[in-house]
């Protein structure tokens, strides 16, 4: 078995048969291997708990806070449950618990980092300020913001693709790839849009090894859990 390499991780929408899919085809080593995850572990898909728990596996585990997260970690901690998140994937997180939040999962999502840099590489969820340092930025910027990768696109869609960031490469969740009709991670100037729509009908989950680009796909999410709308509804 292969070790010690180096995986990056979409949103997994609470799409734990999806993730297991993804660690069995990559032969994922739960010891030596490490696992970046770029957040929204949470809302979706009902195995938001069972998702949480196989990561908690991990000994190498970076884990990045998405929007959804942030949300879910806030009914953790208040039981607040506004309507913005029940009706966007939030209610089959609630559901997914049965009314018992284990204190390990509230410091699992409370613990998550905004960002990871690791040689010239940045990992977040959605996107940064290109104009100020990431030290400074607003928690907000990290988990919403989508300009940065609108930058790129825009770039890309006239022709002109160059590096816009000065890092050699970046690793971005929180807007699907299916958006754009791919279901692959989708490689834009240095960055890689890494959510390649797990949370909806017709997206599947895509684990990439960081240094060979060799990427696992799972199989189409919605038909791993037939007759259930995931985000859809």
């Amino acid at each position: 078995m292969k070790s010690d390499r180096n995986f990056v991780l979409g949103d997994i929408h609470g799409a734990y048969r999806a993730l297991m899919e993804c660690f069995e085809k990559a032969d994922f080593n739960y010891k030596d291997d490490t696992l970046i995850c770029l957040g929204d572990v949470c809302d979706g898909w009902p195995e938001v708990n069972k998702a949480i728990d196989e990561l908690l596996k991990i000994d190498n585990l970076v884990y990045i806070l998405g929007n959804h997260d942030d949300w879910a970690l806030k009914w953790f901690i208040s039981g607040e449950a506004p309507g913005i998140w029940t009706s966007q994937g939030g209610k089959a997180t609630i559901e997914s618990y049965k009314g018992e939040i284990p204190p390990e999962h509230v410091e699992f999502l409370k613990s998550a980092r905004l960002y990871y840099k690791k040689d010239n590489k940045i990992f977040t969820h959605g996107g940064f300020n290109i104009f100020e340092e990431l030290e400074y930025q607003d928690k907000d910027i990290f988990i919403w913001d989508r300009t940065l990768l609108q930058l790129a696109l825009n770039l890309n869609f006239s022709g002109s693709e160059k590096n816009i960031t000065g890092y050699d490469e970046i690793y971005l969740g929180h807007t699907p790839t299916i958006n754009y009709g791919v279901k692959k991670p989708k490689k834009i100037c240095e960055i890689y849009m890494m959510d390649t729509g797990a949370g909806w009908p017709g997206g599947v989950l895509s684990l990439m090894n960081v240094d060979t680009k060799e990427v696992f796909i799972s199989t189409q999410v919605d038909k791993l859990y037939p007759g259930i709308a995931g985000r859809g509804f």
